[in-house]
């Protein structure tokens, strides 16, 4: 063999090996499914309270799994982590939180989340510490809230319904207890993480407590609340306003993924299950 023919030889199998190499390295690459295409092998991050919504989630991630898709549910105890891992992309979505809340969040932190579906509404319960009943409650009575922006306004507006306390006329979703107009009762409202307040009843007259922190703290909403929001429908103003939503990041609202997930929580299995579990603690929004 002559020279020419040995450096012919070479140069073509080096041209192969270089196909082959770049043929791999775009064969390894992730790729987001289009329009059409079958979402199987793909795995959906979602952060989300443990109760009710990582229960709920639960349901939803066996139907997704009949599609060959993997929901990874990432449970967090606050109410700050799952919007900060959903922003800096740590979860693709989160589910703990109504839209009074996330709108405050965004604008007290820089986030940029929004609402994808509406999946169930938790109503707030005034619920017994030290003292049974609304009509023993004794003057300058420990009545502990949440803390947290609008779940604050949410609760003080409970209060007023229940007729211990007046709000300043206007007063809407970002109330706090200085818009307290008429406090016949003298009441002292304790501002605390909400996380907490099942665990202070012991030592308050009484707490309005978020409907999943009543869940985990063994609070059954038909039983032991003293007074509820609106429950009579869905469609109550309570309801529509604070209904827990499924958010992520702004550009993410068509992700395939996303729209996969919600399909699945809005799903006779996961209404059947709401219903059949949480005893009105928890309705359904679909």
């Amino acid at each position: 063999m002559n020279f020419k023919k040995i450096a012919a030889l070479i140069l073509a199998l080096v041209m192969v090996f270089a196909l082959a190499a770049c043929g791999t390295n775009g064969d390894s690459e992730t790729k987001t499914p289009e329009s059409g295409d079958t979402l199987e092998g793909t795995t959906i991050k979602v952060g989300a309270s443990p109760t009710p919504h990582a229960e709920i989630l639960a349901v939803a991630k066996e139907i997704l799994a009949e599609q060959g898709i993997t929901l990874e549910i990432v449970e967090f105890s606050d109410y700050v982590q799952p919007n900060t891992a959903t922003e800096s992309g740590d979860v693709i979505a989160n589910y703990f939180q109504h839209k009074p809340y996330l709108d405050k969040f965004n604008n007290e932190n820089g986030t940029h989340l929004v609402s994808v579906a509406a999946i169930h509404y938790e109503p707030y319960g005034l619920y017994p510490g030290k003292t049974a009943t609304i009509e023993k409650l004794p003057d300058g009575a420990k009545i502990a809230v949440p803390n947290d922006g609008s779940n604050e306004a949410r609760a003080l507006h409970l209060l007023e319904a229940a007729g211990l306390i007046t709000l300043k006329e206007g007063a809407g979703l970002n109330a706090t207890k200085l818009d307290i107009v008429e406090n016949p009762k003298n009441l002292d409202i304790i501002e605390m993480e909400a996380a907490q307040l099942t665990g202070t009843l012991t030592d308050v007259d009484m707490a309005v407590i978020n409907g999943n922190y009543a869940l985990q703290g063994d609070l059954s909403a038909s039983d032991d609340a003293l007074i509820l929001e609106d429950t009579t429908e869905a469609g109550s103003e309570a309801a529509q306003t604070y209904s827990n939503i499924i958010a992520v990041k702004e550009g993410n609202e068509n992700d395939p993924a996303i729209l996969a997930l919600v399909e699945a929580l809005k799903s006779d299995k996961v209404r059947d299950f709401i219903n059949d579990t949480y005893n009105g603690a928890v309705v359904p929004m679909f």
